[in-house]
């Protein structure tokens, strides 16, 4: 398989490298675009493979660090206790996969991105079969920051709203609405390092968020005194679909893997990365359930007490992360669409391209202003099949391990009928849900 160096853009999330340069002096994000036809990578050629552990490290805990903190005490209180289990499996099942991925990067040299592995398996369907879940994931994560955004600020600021010509437009759609404006001018930049520095600290924004709450249940007269329940079966496809939602950062591995010095302790990252995680999120839901039992809501920030000054600064710090990540995001899509419309978008980024994407998540998010539902529905199906199963498939096919039998095929096949399982459930679910909803 050839390397595809032409035309290629990059994604930064404000990885680090081994000189303390942002990550455009160095590693992008492996995301697909589209052009004519084929898909290619964005990759940066700067530098590579200079990336110490400790830096690998922290990279691979900010990919995975993300919105879905808030919603893993409402998982908890979806399926009780026992349903914790399934985050450790979960957790267990696609650090095992991000293995797998280093394997398919081993078997080629010429393998840089998740696109690319998924040509080196199947071909220009498998480019954009991954390519397709990648683009798809990312926009309606998007989406659900503009609904994490407008569900906060109207927990805020209950009584905002405003009429237009006789309609009355709610709080939450307000906020959404104004959110966007406020989004608009990031998504019209060609350079996102600015943004790529603050999307950086979701490292950090996480063990704040964590230390918050904590600090509101332990001595702010809350307390951690709710039972909660052992075990709710119905709650169990939201509760696992939103634990996957917790782990889909693998599109991310293949540039953590080809930024290292030493690829040999890929492996060892992955593990801290994954432990660190999952601590975190296990933490932090135990916490939630102990202090708002059966009450959580799809995030915890909207049951916090807006008068205390540690939930204050748990509500602002999960509003600034999404602001700041919603432009980077988006951005390998606008990539992808202004490619294939390139005469169009030599000299300038395309305005109506652009705002009419930001355009359509507004509407989405207005129409299905379902943080929890949109979140169970991504990690179901969009997370589970670019995290267990596409992995899994990849493998298999390159390293032609489908063609005998073993322990570790054993091990795979069964990784895949979990995922399946889960898919098909989770995402039946989700959509029964939001129909339910609307």
């Amino acid at each position: 398989m050839e390397a595809k160096s032409e035309d290629t853009y990059y994604l930064t999330i404000g990885l680090l490298n081994n000189n303390n340069k942002n990550i455009n002096d160095g590693v992008s994000v492996a995301v697909a675009e589209e052009t004519n036809g084929s898909y290619k990578s964005f990759i940066s050629q700067a530098t590579g493979g200079t990336t110490s552990f400790f830096k690998t490290a922290f990279n691979g805990l900010n990919a995975l660090s993300g919105v879905g903190i808030l919603s893993t005490p409402y998982a908890l209180a979806s399926g009780g206790w026992l349903s914790l289990i399934l985050l450790f499996i979960i957790a267990i099942v696609t650090f095992y996969t991000a293995l797998l991925i280093q394997s398919c990067m081993d078997a080629d040299s010429s393998i840089r991105t998740y696109p690319d592995i998924g040509e080196r398996a199947f071909g220009k369907k498998g480019r954009v079969l991954v390519s397709t879940f990648m683009n798809l994931e990312l926009y309606l994560v998007a989406t659900g920051f503009l609904i994490l955004e407008g569900d906060n600020l109207n927990n805020l600021l209950p009584d905002m709203g405003f009429e237009f010509n006789g309609f009355r437009v709610g709080g939450r759609q307000s906020f959404i609405i104004i959110v966007a404006l406020v989004i608009l001018p990031t998504i019209l930049l060609n350079n996102m390092g600015l943004l790529s520095y603050i999307s950086a600290t979701g490292v950090v924004a996480s063990f704040v968020i964590l230390g918050s709450i904590f600090w509101t249940g332990a001595f702010e007269d809350i307390g951690f005194h709710e039972k909660g329940e052992l075990l709710n079966l119905k709650g169990i496809p939201a509760a696992i679909s939103l634990y996957a939602f917790c782990y889909c950062a693998h599109p991310v591995f293949p540039t953590l893997y080809t930024s290292m010095e030493n690829k040999k302790n890929f492996s060892k990252v992955m593990f801290l990365t994954f432990l660190l995680c999952t601590i975190t999120y296990a933490s932090i839901a135990v916490f939630g359930y102990l202090m708002f039992g059966s009450m959580l809501k799809s995030q915890i920030t909207l049951n916090l007490p807006i008068n205390k000054i540690s939930s204050k600064i748990a509500i602002y710090t999960t509003l600034v992360n999404p602001i700041a990540k919603y432009a980077l995001i988006l951005t390998p899509i606008v990539h992808t669409i202004e490619n294939r419309f390139r005469s169009f978008c030599k000299k300038k980024p395309s305005v109506f391209i652009r705002t009419t994407l930001l355009t359509s998540t507004v509407i989405v998010a207005l129409a299905f202003p379902f943080f929890g539902l949109l979140m169970s529905l991504v990690g179901a199906f969009l997370s589970v099949t670019a995290s267990i199963l596409l992995p899994c498939l990849c493998y298999l096919k390159i390293s032609g391990a489908y063609q005998r039998l073993g322990y570790e095929v054993g091990i795979i096949w069964c990784i895949l009928v979990f995922g399946v399982a889960v898919l098909v459930i989770g995402t039946y679910t989700a959509l029964v849900e939001i129909i339910a909803q609307l």
